[in-house]
């Protein structure tokens, strides 16, 4: 009797949900496929089958720049819903408890994972003057983004001598970890891109799928508290989170002596003491980010440019770079323009980013979402869906960003570093890093895709970020004077 009672119980629950989920529930006229009416198991799918944004766009598609993904989940793809979430009313919607994986160090809080608005921009603001434009670009900052790009070609002109292919992508990304740590505490900054064991960082932060273990971690906790004993126990974790790299990040921030102008000794000299493991947390964020932006990003860009039809933009950049070759890095119209593009095509961050629609409700797109609903744009999604101001959205044409007609409205959709208050704090960093690599590579060299690569430069998702899905982009390297 009392099993029947409990079944009897959970089959009214389930047809009080269902009833209310189908007939009562504010979000019920959203537009989106019948089953996200009911359940979110088919957006759980596509998320552990890494699919979540070909599935989001596929939908927007279909169904319109409003679409309901789950019972408690909707999309938007436009300009002035992705302004409300992100960047209204200080930095847009409060943080889901989904960015707690970002917390490093056992559940240390960072910038970035940190939920709450107030006690994000308290963090933000201790090192916000470190990562605007104007010190960005101060000469000690160039000469160190700079000594690491010619190491890059350095290299290429090294191997390219004793072979006929180069795997940029494992490069790349030494070059985006040299960069970032000198960045971050200078004179202990790595020197991946001459091998060595520096190398190994970029192995273990560049080399591991954890989309599954991510999303498992989100939506079974138990169940991956149990996965993480097991790993703690007959194996040792692999990616950020791996023992390596945590002990070194940790070691490094213990250090005295680093350069003034580095994040490490802003954090170091605070007037109010910060413990050491946040400090630790917050620059694996940081290390994190900046690795997985930059060599995710030039990878794509240089493999696009790299590709026969994009024979002209290599021809037009090459130009203006021997043309221009004493002018500042941002007095450089074209190779903007091929940062921007690159960045919109091949975002390295194109997923969606998750927030909370505050307690009392609000109106996006004529939809009233009560609070608690759970909210997001996608880049990849808000740089293809409005044709009018990106046409031909597939196509890489730099020259769009030369265009002075329509500039405000793709400005407002261009979203590869987020948007508000909690945008990407490193983006002008990155932009540099990427335009720096770029002059020093196609000043003094043509870049090929190598007859000997055969794999697969599809997009493949992490649970923010994206990246080649092999991880491998074999191209040749041809000095202009040979040419």
């Amino acid at each position: 009797m009392l099993a029947i009672a409990v079944l009897s119980v959970c089959l009214l629950r389930i047809i009080y949900v269902l009833c209310y989920r189908l007939f009562f529930s504010p979000l019920r006229h959203l537009p989106g496929p019948f089953i996200s009416r009911v359940t979110s198991l088919q957006l759980m799918y596509n998320e552990f089958t890494a699919n979540r944004r070909l599935y989001v766009h596929g939908l927007h598609k279909l169904h319109g720049p409003v679409i309901r993904l789950g019972p408690n989940e909707v999309a938007f793809a436009t300009a002035e819903a992705a302004k409300q979430i992100y960047s209204v009313g200080g930095s847009g919607y409060e943080k889901p408890r989904f960015y707690h994986l970002f917390a490093h160090f056992d559940g240390q809080m960072n910038m970035f994972s940190s939920i709450y608005r107030a006690e994000h921009a308290e963090r933000r603001k201790r090192i916000a003057d470190r990562f605007t434009k104007t010190w960005v670009t101060q000469p000690q900052i160039l000469a160190i983004v700079e000594e690491h790009s010619r190491a890059f070609v350095s290299k290429m002109a090294h191997l390219t001598a004793v072979r006929n292919s180069v795997d940029v992508y494992r490069y790349l990304h030494a070059y985006a970890l040299d960069s970032v740590t000198h960045y971050l505490f200078h004179p202990y900054g790595t020197h991946s891109i001459d091998g060595g064991e520096d190398m190994r960082q970029v192995e273990e932060l560049c080399y591991h799928d954890t989309i599954k273990e991510r999303y498992t971690e989100v939506y079974f906790p138990r169940l991956y508290k149990l996965f993480d004993i097991w790993v703690k126990a007959f194996r040792p974790k692999k990616g950020p989170q791996s023992g390596y790299v945590l002990d070194h990040v940790r070691r490094t921030c213990t250090k005295s002596g680093v350069d003034e102008s580095t994040i490490l000794f802003k954090y170091q000299n605070m007037k109010e003491a910060i413990p050491p493991l946040e400090i630790a947390s917050e620059i694996m964020d940081q290390l994190i980010a900046g690795i997985d932006t930059t060599g995710d990003a030039l990878c794509f860009l240089m493999w696009h440019l790299s590709l026969p039809e994009s024979a002209s933009i290599q021809q037009r950049l090459r130009a203006e770079l021997l043309e221009s070759t004493s002018a500042p890095i941002d007095d450089l119209p074209y190779l903007d323009a091929v940062v921007q593009e690159g960045l919109r095509v091949y975002g390295p961050a194109p997923m969606s980013f998750p927030r909370v629609v505050p307690d009392d409700g609000r109106v996006l797109e004529g939809y009233f979402l009560p609070g608690g609903t759970i909210v997001s744009s996608q880049p990849w999604t808000l740089h293809r869906f409005d044709t009018a101001t990106f046409p031909d959205p597939e196509a890489f044409i730099p020259e769009r960003w030369l265009d002075e007609e329509g500039k405000a409205e793709r400005n407002r959709l261009f979203f590869a570093f987020a948007a508000g208050g909690r945008g990407c704090i490193g983006k002008n960093l990155a932009v540099l890093e990427m335009k720096m690599l770029l002059k020093e590579v196609y000043s003094a060299y043509k870049t090929k895709v190598a007859p000997d690569m055969t794999a697969s430069m599809e997009i493949s998702d992490q649970i923010i970020v994206s990246r080649p899905k092999d991880q491998i982009c074999l191209l040749s390297f041809e000095p202009i004077e040979a040419a």
